[in-house]
């Protein structure tokens, strides 16, 4: 599941969630802390870890 940064209007706190591609696009996401639906996602780096065979 890919991992999305989120930052609450609220409270002011930052996540990092695990949602799926639904639930990130249906924009239902909620602060763990204090339970608010205004989040606004943070852009953020990707990163991929890969195995490399010698």
């Amino acid at each position: 599941m890919p991992m999305y940064e989120y930052k609450c209007l609220d409270c002011g706190k930052e996540a990092t969630l695990a949602l799926t591609l639904k639930d990130h696009d249906s924009g239902a996401v909620t602060c763990p802390s204090c339970k608010s639906k205004r989040m606004e996602q943070l852009i953020s780096s990707v990163m991929a870890k890969t195995s490399r065979k010698s």
